[in-house]
């Protein structure tokens, strides 16, 4: 059997077990090629070649994983963000093409790329935004928090492998809780997903992604968000910004909370591919 035949097969099976057919697709030939540690040229070029019994085996064992609803980026141990290669497992969430948003927001605002900026990511994750904002911004200072030991050391890690780590400080703390900064940009993906809403996301989240990273605190999952909001102006500069991601149909209750918090101007919400509003931008006004 061909490499290509395999990956058809390894398809069917993706889309049978729930996986939209477009990016079944896309998963089995990923699997495949990471087998292979082929590029996509030299998968295109060599797939109708026969595959070895050992490369058969280890295909169908990452196939089986992916059937059971396993994230690809899980199963590599790798997501590209920004052009840029990450690290990722299962203590870190999985970076998303909508969280590129707040790079090209920041940078927008922040367009000295040889000023110093000082910048906090707050909820680092595997690093991606502050690590890329670093790459982006080579004179700049990047201070990364999250609550997670294990998912600042996936971080520091992916900060070492991309040349930043002597500008990115790793702090394991809740939000900016003791980092007095100021900043010039605060960046961050709090969690806020409402617990109640669990059974309605996707199994390869709901039962892979980090939990802590997931599920916001309060009944509609802000309270990460406001606790932000909050702590925001006496972390930035006058006239910083801060810019905050939120979920689908939470833009009025973060505009709600915006105005409990006087020092802060809003400056737009930005929406996603979809049209979505998903991240806040906001200023220190007073």
């Amino acid at each position: 059997m061909s490499l290509w035949q395999r990956v058809v097969a390894a398809r069917e099976r993706f889309v049978r077990a729930g996986i939209p057919p477009d990016q079944a697709a896309i998963d089995a030939e990923v699997l495949a090629r990471h087998v292979r540690g082929w590029d996509r040229s030299t998968y295109v070029s060599r797939r109708d070649e026969p595959l070895a019994h050992d490369d058969d085996t280890a295909y169908e064992a990452l196939v089986i994983r992916r059937q059971r609803r396993e994230p690809v980026a899980y199963i590599i141990g790798h997501r590209e963000f920004w052009n840029l290669e990450f690290l990722v497992t299962p203590a870190v969430l999985i970076p998303r093409p909508e969280s590129e948003f707040i790079i090209e927001a920041a940078l927008a605002r922040l367009r000295d790329r040889q000023r110093a900026w000082t910048v906090a990511d707050v909820g680092t994750g595997s690093g991606c935004l502050a690590i890329t904002l670093a790459h982006e911004l080579p004179a700049s200072r990047v201070t990364a928090t999250d609550i997670s030991p294990t998912a600042l050391a996936v971080a520091r890690e992916n900060a070492g492998r991309l040349g930043v780590a002597d500008r990115v400080i790793f702090l394991e703390t809740s939000l900016l809780e003791n980092v007095p900064g100021p900043f010039d940009l605060i960046v961050a993906n709090p969690p806020y997903v409402p617990l109640s809403h669990r059974q309605t996301l996707s199994p390869d989240v709901r039962d892979h992604e980090p939990a802590q990273a997931l599920y916001g605190l309060g009944d509609d999952g802000l309270d990460h968000g406001r606790a932000l909001l909050a702590q925001a102006p006496s972390r930035l500069t006058m006239n910083g910004v801060l810019l905050m991601e939120f979920g689908f149909s939470q833009a009025q209750a973060v505009r709600d909370a915006l105005r409990q918090v006087p020092a802060l101007e809003p400056i737009e919400i930005l929406r996603d591919l979809q049209g979505h509003e998903r991240t806040l931008v906001a200023r220190r006004s007073t």
